[in-house]
């Protein structure tokens, strides 16, 4: 799929494909004619660089997603697009997005198969009895609001909620709100260019940093890349459309002649 696309991530498909597959052949509960069936243990791929695996799976048993679909990996209107949208893909549980967001995600899941457990189960009769298990890379891991959201987990004892691990040493997260912050430092003690970098759509995890740096004239330059321009095979969880009209700073684009001539409306070169 990767190779024929010529894009994607193969590292975690691969690393992760023997502990998926034991997970979905032995323990996961799924019907893939009843995609929505209530009581179905859940997957969530926090990781959405690795969507391929994901995928696999869903063809591999039985989910409305054929082998034509796989072949068109990451290309303009396939089910298989370059992150995993629950709008578009029959078996994906949740749109995750940017790195973390399927951590939390699985949290929330996982408070809401608690509660209504609680409200609607009756002794011998569990209603609501399912587990929900995700996926999460290192990227995932790096991203504050996976402790944030590992925290409450915790404090309401969610032992229904498993997380599988990839250790694949690929560092995407990139902390960004502490990046923020920490540029924001660098440029009050003065003496130093403070730049950070990551992809336009992170720039949400570091706001509340950005606006600071405004607010005070601090002199940090911001590095972002993927931007909504020719959005590509990242797809719109990771090409945001809307960011730039929403900046606080000065804006400056880079252009080559294909580029510009797309904005000008005259088409490509």
């Amino acid at each position: 799929m990767v190779q024929k696309a010529n894009s994607g991530h193969p590292g975690l498909p691969m690393g992760a494909a023997p502990m998926a597959y034991v997970l979905w052949s032995r323990f996961l509960r799924f019907n893939p004619q009843d995609p929505h069936w209530q009581n179905r243990d859940r997957f969530i791929l926090s990781a959405g660089h690795g969507s391929a695996l994901l995928y696999s799976l869903l063809h591999l048993y039985g989910y409305d997603l054929p082998l034509a679909e796989l072949q068109n990996f990451r290309q303009l209107g396939s089910k298989t697009p370059g992150h995993p949208e629950s709008f578009l893909t029959p078996g994906i549980e949740v749109t995750t997005g940017p790195l973390g967001q399927g951590f939390g995600n699985g949290v929330g899941v996982a408070i809401a198969e608690a509660f209504l457990a609680a409200k609607y189960n009756r002794p011998d009769f569990p209603l609501i009895d399912h587990y929900t298990y995700a996926l999460v890379s290192d990227g995932d891991l790096m991203e504050g609001l996976t402790a944030e959201a590992a925290s409450l987990a915790g404090h309401l004892k969610l032992g229904k909620l498993i997380f599988l691990y990839d250790h694949s040493n690929i560092w995407f997260g990139v902390r960004e709100h502490g990046m923020g912050s920490i540029l924001n430092g660098m440029a009050s003690h003065r003496g130093v260019r403070a730049y950070g970098g990551t992809f336009l759509t992170f720039s949400d995890y570091m706001r509340g940093a950005i606006r600071l740096a405004a607010l005070t004239e601090a002199p940090v330059t911001y590095v972002f890349t993927h931007d909504s321009i020719a959005v590509g095979e990242d797809g719109p969880t990771h090409q945001p459309v809307e960011h730039i009209t929403a900046t606080v700073f000065k804006l400056y684009r880079l252009f080559n002649s294909r580029m510009s001539c797309i904005m000008s409306g005259r088409g490509p070169v």
